[in-house]
């Protein structure tokens, strides 16, 4: 993960809250979908406390964005429709997402179809 990344200076869920546009400082603009942030949510319920726990969550394909809380000035908690709400979505990981999004999306359909 990328450990000096810009800050976020726009966050802006899609109308069909199955996206999100997330634009920083450095010019860099992204759009993640609902589905890759929900199941690569930061919080323990998924990523366990090491990497041999974390958890793969099925039928996120059409999970939408709830809600987006601030925390301070560095992060976002982002709320789900299926009630998942303790993720905390760092801008450094919010950047990284956006620069592995296809390898991460890649490597969860693989996982799904390999159970």
């Amino acid at each position: 993960m990328t450990t000096s990344a810009p800050i976020v200076t726009a966050l802006t869920c899609h109308a069909d809250r199955q996206h999100l546009d997330i634009s920083f400082d450095d010019g860099t603009s992204i759009t993640l979908s609902a589905e890759l942030l929900r199941v690569e949510s930061p919080s323990a319920e998924v990523q366990g406390h090491g990497p041999d726990q974390k958890q793969l969550i099925r039928g996120k394909e059409q999970v939408k964005i709830s809600q987006m809380i601030p925390v301070g000035h560095y992060a976002v908690r982002i709320e789900f429709d299926d009630g998942h709400n303790t993720g905390i979505y760092s801008w450094a990981l919010l950047y990284d997402y956006g620069q592995r999004q296809e390898a991460l999306l890649d490597a969860y359909r693989a996982a799904l179809a390999a159970h």
